[in-house]
Formats: C-alpha cells, sequence, structure tokens
C-alpha cells in the first residue's frame, strides 16, 4: 500500500521549529524501525500518475485528464493555467495557489473575458472550474512545468516553465501581471482584504494519454487525485476518518494531504497540529496493525519533499530500534 504524505517531511527550518518538544510516539516508532528512502519531489499528482500507470509525456499530462474531469472536451495538448497569487519580497517572488483564497466562477469569467479581449488568440484561458483553467494548444510546445502543489509557497524562480517555447510564454505571463494588476476584480477582492489573482501558473501540460488497465484504488479528497483515480477506472473514495486495518490488504493510494496548507505556508502551529491528528487517526492504528501488512509492505512517502519511509510486517518485532526524537527521525 502506498501513503501519500505531502510534506510530512518538511526542509529543516520548518522541521526545527515545528518539531521541537512534539511528541509522537507511533510515528517516530515506525520511524525507527522502517527503512528510510528517496523519491521523486514532482508532487504528489506525479507520484499519483506513477502509481496509477499513466504515462510521462514532457509533463505528466494532468490538464487533458482534469480537462475531462471538468466536462471539458477536445483534441491537442492542454495545459493548466491556474489562477495565482504571487507576493513580491525582497529577493524573490513567492506563490499562493487558490487553496489560500476563494475566486468565485464569476469573478474567473471576467478575468479570463479581459485576458482574452486583450491577447485574443495568443492567450485564451478556458475556465471549467473557478481555480482550474486550461489553454489550449493545437500542436505540443517543447515545454517543461512544475506542478502548482509544488511550487506553492516557493521562490518562483527556478520553477517557471523551461523548454524552448517557454521564453515567448514567460513575455506573455509578464503582460498578463501587468494587465491584472488593476482589474476590476482584484480592486474588489483587496477592498475586501482578500488576495487578487495577479498571474497563472502553467503546469501538467498533456495531450490526452491511453487509459492504463483498471488501477488500484484510491483514496483522497483532492479533486485532481480523483480525476486521476477515475480516468484510470480505479474504485476512488474520500479517505476514511482514521486507518481502517483492512486497507493494508488492497494495493491502495491513499493521499493524506493535511500537511500541504501548513507545508506550503511555513506554519509551524499548523504543521504541529495536523501531525497530531495523522498520529491519532493513521499512525497509532497502522503501528498496531503493522505485523498484518502482506509481503509487498507499505510506504509513506512525501513527494514534495522527496523522501520516504518504507515498512515491512517483520519491523513490528525490532523493538532494538528505539524511537529518537521526532526532528532526528525526520531529519
Amino acid at each position: 500500500m502506498l501513503f501519500l504524505i505531502p510534506h510530512l517531511f518538511p526542509p529543516p527550518r520548518l522541521l526545527e521549529t515545528a518539531a521541537q518538544d512534539l511528541q509522537l510516539p507511533a510515528l517516530q516508532t515506525l520511524l525507527a524501525r522502517g527503512t528510510r528512502l528517496r523519491c521523486p519531489d514532482e508532487g504528489a499528482e506525479a507520484a499519483l500518475c506513477e502509481a496509477l500507470g499513466i504515462a510521462r509525456q514532457q509533463d505528466w499530462p494532468l490538464a487533458p485528464i482534469t480537462l475531462a474531469a471538468d466536462g471539458g472536451a477536445g483534441g491537442g495538448y492542454w495545459l493548466r493555467a491556474d489562477p495565482v497569487h504571487l507576493r513580491v519580497m525582497r529577493d524573490r517572488i513567492v506563490l499562493a495557489d487558490s487553496s489560500l483564497f476563494d475566486l468565485l466562477q464569476q469573478e474567473a469569467d471576467a478575468l479570463v473575458a479581459s485576458i482574452r479581449q486583450h491577447f485574443g488568440d495568443a492567450l485564451r484561458p478556458l475556465p471549467l472550474h473557478p481555480t482550474r483553467w486550461y489553454l489550449h494548444f493545437p500542436h505540443a510546445p517543447h515545454l517543461r512545468t512544475t506542478p502548482v502543489s509544488v511550487a506553492s509557497g516557493r521562490d518562483i524562480h527556478p520553477l517557471l516553465p523551461q523548454g524552448d517555447a517557454a521564453g515567448p510564454l514567460r513575455v506573455r505571463l509578464n503582460e498578463l501581471q501587468m494587465l491584472l494588476f488593476d482589474h476590476p476584480v482584484n480592486l474588489a477582492r483587496e477592498a475586501r482584504g482578500e488576495l487578487p489573482v495577479n498571474s497563472v501558473w502553467l503546469w501538467g501540460g498533456g495531450s490526452a494519454p491511453v487509459a492504463p488497465p483498471a488501477g488500484r484504488p484510491v483514496y483522497a479528497r483532492d479533486a485532481t487525485a480523483r480525476a486521476l483515480g477515475a480516468f484510470c477506472g480505479s474504485s476512488v473514495y474520500p479517505p476514511p476518518p482514521q486507518l481502517e486495518p483492512a486497507m493494508l490488504k488492497t494495493a491502495g493510494v491513499v493521499l493524506l494531504d493535511d500537511l500541504t496548507l501548513a507545508g506550503q505556508c511555513g506554519d509551524a502551529y499548523g504543521w504541529r497540529e495536523a501531525m497530531r491528528e495523522l498520529e491519532r487517526s493513521w499512525f497509532v492504528p497502522l503501528l498496531a496493525a503493522l505485523r498484518t501488512v502482506d509481503a509487498a509492505g507499505l510506504s509513506l512517502l512525501d513527494p514534495v519533499n522527496g523522501r520516504g519511509l518504507q515498512l515491512q510486517a517483520m519491523d513490528a518485532w525490532k523493538i532494538w530500534r528505539r524511537p529518537r526524537s521526532l526532528i532526528v527521525g525526520l531529519a
């Protein structure tokens, strides 16, 4: 079984603050007895694609899959162009995704109407959902992107699109940011104390892939994760309130995104509280049921920070491996 837990292994600055004196006995025991491993740091969406057997193109082709889930259709190449807020800081520009703000469909439609009027066919987002916009290209551009879930909370400069098509797109995005700066929708949002939408983030490009054979069960709240599961013919469920031991007998994929918001914002208190809830609902019952895990074992992966933990049934008996502090265990 695969557990995807973004921000389980946070960077040192957040970890040292958030985990100070935090006691999570079950997780600390699991960390002591399991085997640490490295994994790709391309985000939960990429990890889900790989786990479900969706082939990578230049990017993992999230856009055409979620496009269909949102009721869209069409051939060619599709790119997500999600509305975001860029905050200019002293020495960097930091991205905030739509998990930090609400956007109404009428606001999205008004913003997109202005973008289309200004750019014409050069930039025509399709806002099928207030926070999921799409761009269509008749042919695949040479472009590699970073998922918005990975870019959120970080300096965007090293994460901007790369490839031959990236230069012209960056020029348009700079022009787009100037267009949105004093847009009536954003002026009204700022007057209400809400974050303005001052850019879009391009990611997840691709052409509609061939669906793999019916995949493993998927447990997720996230709309993109659920769309991926449905595309693969998987059974898709919301995660239960706590681990059900019978789940460990399956080859399912569970996305636990409780740490995501705090991890993206560097919120030490929020991360601590979310970890306490994961301990109670997931890590305690997991430790209790560890000896029943099948031969394939299970993995706890942080697909944002590229680290994880492999666990086998035999690890339940390794009582000589004593738990260490959480800061040491997660470092």
